[in-house]
């Protein structure tokens, strides 16, 4: 009797864990289809000539695959200029949205002074407010920038140039900036004091504690600061049309229609559409392939600092 009792026993565990993969893994399965479906999409259509588009027996695969949409949307967006001007622009920014990020993160976590937690709040106040409602302030600010009214004849005119983006990143206020303060901020705040406390006895003063002993163990976090920054400068198309001008690949991408219709003197838009699907997978590769290289450290850097979402 108590034998059967513990057969029962194991095989409702065995059911209950097995009903739980299965759901795990119908759930994982449902979420990666959602987020590949488009992009298996748009993989399979940027190899799809136009004699495709009107065969009904074409679905995922191409019958004709062909290179064409590529050559032509390399042509059209004049790609080479704008992938350099784009990844230039992107590594520039990410980097010193670290340096700024890490630095005010390590202040806000651990010095004490008064306003702090106002600061911290203003950080984070920023990712809730979109750029569109600051678009008449920002650009009347970089086309008038005077410094506080420091600089005479109405100041300097800084669109079309990156400095908008620079100042910005360097002062902590740039795109997503807020994140990757909080990100710093969390990650310092749960590292030990005695770290510090052990560099201050050996004569270190906060500077070198921080350049030699904190910096180095935040690694994971300054990781994931720089990819995200990267990433979200690489696919802005907002701020770059509002400060530069078309040469950066998400802007060009986004005019590829309209370039297409005078450069073909056409306006078929399926046809167009097999185009801009080729110049989407031209402007994500890049950050495929560095996912791929980083992969692993990546989600090493997720792990250890245990940021989700």
């Amino acid at each position: 009797m108590l034998l059967t009792k513990e057969r029962r026993q194991a095989f409702s565990y065995r059911s209950s864990q097995f009903s739980i993969s299965v759901f795990r893994f119908v759930l994982i399965v449902g979420i990666s289809y959602i987020i590949l479906f488009p992009v298996l999409t748009k993989i399979s259509s940027s190899f799809m000539p136009m004699r495709d588009l009107g065969d009904q027996t074409v679905n995922w695969i191409p019958k004709h695959p062909t290179l064409d949409n590529y050559r032509l949307a390399i042509e059209v967006m004049n790609f080479p200029k704008v992938f350099l001007n784009s990844l230039f622009l992107s590594f520039l920014v990410a980097f010193l949205q670290l340096v700024s990020s890490t630095v005010v993160g390590y202040g806000l976590a651990r010095f004490e002074f008064r306003g702090r937690n106002l600061i911290l709040a203003a950080a984070i106040f920023t990712l809730v407010v979109p750029p569109q409602m600051m678009m008449v302030p920002l650009y009347l600010n970089w086309r008038f920038f005077n410094l506080y009214g420091l600089l005479p004849n109405g100041g300097l005119n800084l669109m079309g140039s990156y400095w908008p983006f620079l100042l910005t990143a360097v002062t902590g206020t740039g795109l997503r900036n807020g994140l990757y303060i909080l990100v710093m901020r969390q990650f310092f705040s749960g590292m030990p004091k005695n770290l510090e406390e052990a560099a201050y006895v050996d004569g270190a003063g906060p500077l070198k504690t921080f350049i030699r002993i904190m910096l180095p163990s935040a690694t994971p976090s300054m990781v994931i600061v720089f990819l995200f920054g990267f990433v979200w400068q690489w696919n802005d198309s907002f701020l770059t049309t509002l400060y530069l001008d078309s040469n950066f690949l998400p802007v060009a991408l986004s005019n590829l229609s309209r370039s297409l219709a005078a450069y073909l003197e056409m306006t078929d838009v399926q046809y167009f559409s097999l185009i801009v699907n080729a110049g989407s997978m031209l402007m994500i590769a890049p950050l495929l392939l560095m996912y791929a290289v980083l992969q692993q450290y990546f989600v090493e850097s997720i792990e250890r600092t245990g940021l989700v979402g």
